[in-house]
């Protein structure tokens, strides 16, 4: 399988880049970088559920939408480029109560001005939980970008 990433942080940085934000508040552990897929789990707890005891579907749609563009931030050059969500969707097709999920990305479009990813959420038996399609836009950095130095400094902190 040919590698997609222009770049390749470890799990490590990737996971502490989320502190203070979102991610960590909910428990989003990025756990798989393979040659064109990228992985996270999220714990199915009272962070995640809606009053009814179910996983939300809104915490689906965060696991995915960051799967998915941490993924597409990697495969661009980020000294001259950035990702942004322009859509995003969702189908919840199976509940969950308790235990573990993990949203997979795949590219199923990796353009010079567009990507579109499909995330696919298992449970830890691997039921498909949620299928979903994020479309990023890529953006040149404009007059108020990050100096050079700071573009990918995201990766590594």
């Amino acid at each position: 399988m040919k590698r997609i990433w222009k770049h390749e942080p470890t799990l490590e940085q990737l996971n502490r880049r989320g502190k203070g934000s979102m991610v960590e508040h909910l428990g989003i552990t990025f756990t798989a970088l393979g040659p064109d897929y990228l992985s996270a789990s999220m714990p199915v707890d009272h962070r995640t559920k809606q009053p009814a005891g179910l996983l939300h579907g809104g915490a689906s749609v965060v696991l995915a939408e960051t799967v998915g563009s941490v993924a597409g931030s990697l495969c661009v050059d980020l000294h001259r480029h950035f990702c942004v969500g322009l859509e995003v969707n969702a189908n919840h097709l199976r509940a969950i109560r308790a235990g573990l999920v993990v949203g997979t990305a795949k590219p199923l479009h990796l353009g010079q001005r567009t990507q579109v990813w499909q995330i696919d959420i298992v449970d830890e038996d691997g039921w498909q939980i949620t299928s979903s399609r994020l479309t990023l836009a890529i953006l040149d950095w404009g007059i108020n970008a990050p100096a050079p130095e700071d573009r990918l400094a995201w990766l590594t902190q």
